[in-house]
């Protein structure tokens, strides 16, 4: 009896790890893009750090003063490169171009 109730919990544990790891169907896929912007201090680079990150839709923002280049990660279902360039451009931060990200 012990071998059976063992047995049957053991298949119960096996088929909860299978479903975890199928992805799940809503799930979307996320964009990277590169924008070139016209930053050239720290100053400015926070300034992208403490706004963007909070608009909708964005995962991850990384800001390069070096290159002058801001790279965010989105959620497509959730917003656009237009709304993020207009989402710069409230912060007075000019988007020269967009590409995307590799």
């Amino acid at each position: 009896m012990k071998k059976i109730i063992l047995m049957c919990l053991v298949a119960l544990f096996s088929v909860g790890i299978a479903n975890a790891q199928e992805p799940k169907k809503g799930d979307k896929k996320s964009v990277v893009v590169e924008f070139v912007t016209d930053i050239d201090c720290a100053g400015c680079a926070k300034k992208v750090t403490n706004t963007i990150p909070y608009e909708k839709g964005v995962k991850d923002v990384k800001v390069d003063v070096a290159t002058k280049t801001v790279t965010v990660t989105y959620d497509p279902a959730k917003t656009n490169e237009q709304t993020l360039t207009k989402a710069f451009e409230k912060i007075k931060i000019k988007v020269v171009e967009t590409k995307k990200a590799e």
